[in-house]
């Protein structure tokens, strides 16, 4: 009988579809992928370790695409849910893809694909929550500044709508949960680490790092918030499914609630 192997991979997207394109190309018996990050005892598998190949991963990719082009979408939202086991679903999930002649993608009647679907969705409504809640403030390097505590690695899937919609400024928004960020310098989007301080990681809070003006930007919007707002006419578990509580430390609105 085969050894079962598992995958190892640096973490990168390319670097999963790489040990997806290792999987097919040597036939063998996946019994899990996960990041070099992660420990696990793999007592009854051997193991090899992935090394990045960008060819390989866009083959994958590529051929996902020409299969079915729906099937991409939810594949990468459900890689960025950050599930746990998430990279041997999508691994048996491409596998079913390439073995079936018909689109799998909307056969919710599989439990595999109404997982990675339900997976995919969540990562999406999470996107669009984070577009809506992102409150930049001026730093006093003339960058705009947010930070941001998604549930799921949502920063790659934002980028293209902040860089258009703030395309004449330079903006930086900070991911404290997975300790990175993405900065615009009005030319392209680039990846960034930084170590920051609770001054930083939650913008409610008074720093030197900012134009004091922003703060008096943050009290006149506070007010008018608290103006327009009628209290017999607030439903608040409404407004908290629009709106979570997890997110209101990085809202200037909502600085008077915390």
């Amino acid at each position: 009988m085969e050894n079962a192997k598992t995958l190892i991979y640096d973490g990168s997207f390319n670097g999963f579809l790489t040990s997806i394109f290792v999987a097919f190309e040597e036939k063998a018996h996946i019994a899990d992928i996960h990041k070099n990050t992660i420990s696990q005892n793999a007592l009854f598998s051997e193991t090899e370790t992935i090394i990045t190949h960008v060819d390989k991963a866009k083959r994958v990719w590529n051929g996902i695409q020409k299969k079915d082009h729906n099937a991409m979408k939810n594949i990468y939202f459900a890689y960025l849910s950050e599930t746990n086991g998430i990279e041997l679903l999508l691994y048996r999930y491409i596998r079913k893809l390439f073995a079936n002649h018909t689109s799998i993608h909307s056969d919710y009647s599989d439990g595999l694909v109404l997982k990675i679907n339900q997976l995919a969705k969540s990562v999406s409504r999470e996107k669009h929550r984070m577009e809506a809640f992102v409150r930049f403030q001026l730093a006093q390097d003339d960058i705009y500044f947010a930070t941001i505590e998604p549930d799921f690695d949502v920063l790659p899937l934002i980028s293209k709508h902040f860089r258009s919609r703030y395309a004449d400024q330079q903006w930086l928004i900070y991911d404290v949960k997975r300790h990175y960020g993405i900065f615009y310098d009005l030319e392209k989007v680039e990846i960034v680490s930084l170590d920051l301080n609770e001054n930083y990681a939650n913008s409610i809070h008074k720093s030197d790092n900012f134009v004091h003006e922003e703060y008096s930007y943050q009290e006149l919007w506070n007010n008018y918030f608290k103006s327009t707002n009628i209290k017999s006419r607030i439903n608040l578990t409404l407004h908290t499914q629009h709106v979570p509580k997890r997110y209101w430390k990085y809202l200037s609105e909502k600085r008077q609630a915390i």
